[in-house]
């Protein structure tokens, strides 16, 4: 008889524990609201349409979030397949980064932490006084770069959900 008891509490809590495992996979899908991209536990899209820095970061503000942070290369390599995904190439794009309050102080606009980096080489320069916004995807190595922000580019936001 306590066999038959421990084989029925196994069963049921595998039975329980796949459902679990099933329903957890629907929230998962539903974790990011139409057009939006789960990754590293946010959420992400991109958005074609060519702005500049300021603009792309009101846009972003007005979906409910920002720019995009990027806070590992594992984080950063989600971003790219976004990109590529949607764009069908790995086109240069707007991030969250700016130094535009203190000059090489950069900071994201999402407000999270600004511990992880993926400069070109010999980037952030700054070059003619003027370059206080980020693009990621710059040049055949794909990294970062400091430019006007008065560019147009696409851009990728973020959000938490």
């Amino acid at each position: 008889m306590k066999t038959l008891t421990v084989s029925a509490l196994v069963c049921a809590m595998i039975a329980l524990t796949q459902a679990a495992a099933e329903s957890h996979l629907v929230k998962r899908e539903a974790y990011c609201s139409e057009g939006w991209t789960e990754s590293s536990s946010r959420c992400f899209r991109y958005i074609p349409t060519l702005m500049t820095w300021a603009e792309a970061e009101k846009n972003c503000v007005l979906q409910g979030g920002n720019l995009a942070s990027v806070h590992s290369i594992l984080e950063y390599q989600g971003i790219q397949k976004i990109i590529l995904d949607n764009s069908q190439e790995n086109q240069s794009c707007w991030i969250g980064g700016s130094d535009a309050e203190e000059e090489n102080v950069w900071f994201w606009s999402d407000g999270t932490s600004f511990g992880y980096v993926n400069w070109c080489a010999g980037e952030p320069n700054n070059w003619r006084g003027y370059q206080d916004c980020m693009q990621m995807n710059y040049s055949g190595e794909k990294c970062w770069d400091d430019i006007h922000c008065s560019n147009m580019k696409p851009s990728v936001c973020v959000k938490r959900v």
